[in-house]
C-alpha cells in the first residue's frame, strides 16, 4: 500500500464534506469587527417571518477579510463582463438595515 504523495511544492490540497459542499443560502449579513478580528455573521431572512437565525459565523483576521473583499471585486468584474450588470435596489429601510450592508 502506497502512501498518497504528498502535493507539489506550494499548493494545498483541499477537501470538502457533502454537508458543507451543499452550502448555506444567505440574503442578510451582519458584519462587525475589533482591533484584531472581524465577524461576518450570514443570516436567511424568510419574508413575513420577523425572526431569524444566524446560519453560519466566519470570524477572521482584517487581512484575510481585505484579501476576502479583493477577491469579490475581481470575481464580480468577471461575472458582470460575462453576464451583464447586476442591479441591484436598495430596499428602504425597516428598522435599520436589512440586506448585506457594510
Amino acid at each position: 500500500m502506497n502512501p498518497t504523495p504528498p502535493p507539489p511544492s506550494g499548493q494545498i490540497q483541499i477537501e470538502i464534506d457533502e454537508a458543507t459542499a451543499q452550502g448555506t443560502y444567505s440574503n442578510l449579513a451582519l458584519i462587525t469587527h475589533s482591533e484584531s478580528e472581524m465577524i461576518m455573521d450570514f443570516i436567511f431572512l424568510q419574508p413575513q417571518v420577523p425572526k431569524a437565525k444566524v446560519r453560519s459565523r466566519i470570524i477572521t483576521s482584517p487581512a484575510h477579510a481585505k484579501k476576502l473583499l479583493l477577491a469579490l471585486e475581481d470575481n464580480l468584474k468577471k461575472y458582470e463582463a460575462r453576464f451583464g450588470k447586476i442591479n441591484i435596489q436598495t430596499p428602504p429601510e425597516i428598522d435599520g438595515k436589512i440586506g448585506f450592508y457594510h
